[in-house]
């Protein structure tokens, strides 16, 4: 079987696969490289042909995680439309969504450790994510005079951390960590004062 398994023409995407889903069972540090061969059905030694090693592994699964993400949020941002702030709202949820949808590409990119530098093309892919946050926040901050106009890249850090914080704790969290509201109406509120607060939208909207 194993053998079978290494001849076939995906096995790399299929030793990926297996990784995404120890991941969501088990957690990034809960797996061997042999519990990913196994479950693929290869030898461990068929594995060291098309990664280093477990870290190798996690961080690939973690690049296709923020390639994934990436397109989430530039099909929510939209070049902007219908409104700068319609958009830059929309990324805030492609964030929950990517979490709940894709949680082995999440816990890969974010709660595995690996460094997002360890190699380029990781480190691409999560700048690319990134990066459409950044323009949204400097799309919408361009409403506000000069003097009263936060640096974009502050913005756009402020709304991915709200953004995670509402994942980690609220979308993933523990039971003990539950609230009345859903993650969802938390991100939207919380993102809404946070606009207000900069006068980018009306006080009482």
């Amino acid at each position: 079987m194993a053998k079978q398994g290494y001849h076939h023409g995906n096995l790399r995407q299929a030793l990926i696969e297996a990784a995404l889903r120890l991941i969501e069972q088990q957690g990034p540090q809960g797996f061997t490289l042999s519990d990913a061969a196994k479950s693929a059905g290869v030898t461990p030694a068929a594995v060291y042909r098309h990664f280093a090693g477990r870290d190798d592994l996690i961080a690939e699964c973690a690049r296709q995680g923020f390639a994934i993400f990436g397109d989430l949020m530039e099909h929510a941002y939209n070049d902007g439309k219908p409104t700068a702030l319609r958009a830059f709202e929309a990324t805030g949820r492609a964030y929950l969504a990517f979490a709940r949808k894709f949680p082995g590409h999440y816990m890969a990119m974010f709660e595995s450790g690996i460094s997002l530098t360890s190699d380029p093309t990781l480190a691409r892919a999560a700048e690319r994510a990134r990066g459409v946050l950044l323009r949204a926040a400097e799309e919408l901050t361009r409403q506000l005079p000069p003097n009263r106009r936060p640096p974009a890249a502050m913005f756009a850090a402020h709304i991915w951390a709200l953004s995670h914080g509402v994942v980690e704790l609220f979308a993933r969290g523990s039971p003990g960590t539950r609230s009345p509201f859903s993650p969802e109406d938390l991100l939207e509120a919380g993102i809404g004062i946070y606009l207000r607060g900069l006068g980018l939208v009306p006080a009482d909207g």
